[in-house]
């Protein structure tokens, strides 16, 4: 009997720090039965390697590597240059030097889909991965689909020829939904989901009751995102120090690593935390493994992110669903997550005052902070776990193959 066909999950630099919702997902479908292959551009970079699964995950993924001249002008005279060059014409140089960097990668697809029995490859990005995938479909490689989690500004050039040929596209918010249909009309496929990434409640739950903090002890306050500017980790520090000019003991961990494995933006926090003089309440973790990113939800009284603009956010999902009360930011996709006074708190992004005011409301008052607590659980737990988007992919993919019964 013939293998079953394999389903090709393409995620840009994997495993990285941020990427545990992935491998949810990933983990989700294999235990509904669906085969995967791992595909991936390159590897982090070693300070981003942050997983306790994260050997066993590059072990088995199809790195499709650099940009190499060679395969990239076997691949030339097969290209869709009509399709092409009208994206250079609408998009620029930008467009040019994209295709000019995936045609090699899309030629490794295209081989390793054949190797590997994969029938459909579904790209987690719609940056350069969405390129490749779009690119080795044209070139006789397999279908494929897209996830878009953020903006489309996010994820550079040529994103008509990109969603053209998809199978099926998802994405994370409605308002995203709102955006691609207004930028890409014409070019979209029939069928399109709102479906965010989402978290496995059953290993993020409490044993015990979630427990406010004690008035005049200290608040534990935890956060967790990549340190970069836009996660508004600065922001986060200020408010920090406003609540210790006003007398309440709050102490700051902040799980994560700037882009650049450690030698980047951190630099310029661990000088704020200098600046405000946090040294001692003010903590950088650096990239920790889900398991440490768990057992400091379950230790914190209040979990804090201000991104500017977060599409949606997995860390509040994360928090929410270890039933810590979650404040964020009203901006971006947060709140179809966040429903403010209900099962969390929203406060203006570079706001510092504001967010101090959100941390110390939880912090006076057990009984919301309790109540925020169950209700951001009960919220994820609902409409946020991780086996949603194994269970669209999965059907989506029986669909597309006809492999319903070779997975039953």
């Amino acid at each position: 009997m013939a293998d079953p066909p394999r389903l090709g999950i393409l995620i840009p630099e994997f495993p990285g720090q941020t990427h545990i919702f992935f491998w949810r997902e990933i983990r989700a479908l294999e235990a509904m039965g669906v085969p995967v292959e791992l595909l991936s551009t390159r590897k982090p970079a070693a300070g981003l390697i942050a997983h306790e699964w994260s050997q066993a995950a590059m072990a088995r993924t199809t790195y499709l590597g650099a940009p190499r001249l060679g395969a990239a002008a076997s691949a030339l005279p097969e290209l869709p240059w009509g399709e092409l060059l009208a994206e250079v014409r609408r998009d620029g140089m930008p467009a040019a030097r994209d295709i000019a960097l995936v045609a090699s990668a899309s030629r490794q697809l295209v081989s390793a889909a054949r190797s590997r029995g994969i029938a459909h490859v579904h790209a987690h990005s719609c940056g350069r991965a969405a390129l490749i995938a779009a690119f080795a479909q044209r070139l006789g490689g397999p279908s494929y689909s897209l996830t878009l989690h953020g903006p489309l500004r996010d994820y550079g050039p040529a994103q008509r020829f990109k969603w053209r040929r998809a199978a099926f596209g998802t994405v994370i918010t409605r308002r995203l939904l709102t955006e691609i249909g207004e930028r890409l009309a014409g070019d979209l496929p029939e069928r399109l989901f709102v479906r965010p990434m989402g978290v496995d409640t059953e290993v993020l739950r409490r044993d015990a009751a979630y427990a406010p903090a004690v008035p005049g002890g200290p608040l534990r306050v935890f956060s967790c995102a990549r340190l970069n500017l836009v996660k508004g980790h600065q922001h986060l520090l200020q408010a920090i120090r406003i609540l210790r000019d006003a007398g309440m003991d709050a102490r700051l961990e902040i799980a994560g690593e700037d882009d650049m494995g450690g030698t980047g933006f951190r630099a310029v926090l661990e000088a704020r935390i200098a600046e405000l003089g946090l040294e001692e309440h003010a903590r950088l973790l650096g990239a920790i493994d889900a398991d440490q990113v768990k057992a400091k939800l379950l230790e914190a009284h209040v979990f804090a992110l201000a991104s500017f603009s977060e599409p949606l956010g997995v860390a509040y999902m994360e928090a929410m669903a270890c039933g810590v009360p979650t404040i964020g930011t009203d901006a971006g996709g947060v709140p179809e997550l966040i429903e403010d006074g209900v099962d969390g708190l929203l406060v203006s992004p570079q706001a510092p005052e504001e967010l101090a005011a959100a941390i110390r409301a939880v912090a006076e008052d057990p009984a919301l902070a309790e109540r925020l607590a169950a209700a951001g659980r009960a919220k994820v737990e609902q409409g946020y776990r991780a086996s949603l988007g194994a269970e669209l992919l999965r059907d989506e993919f029986r669909r597309i193959t006809g492999a319903d019964a070779a997975m039953r």
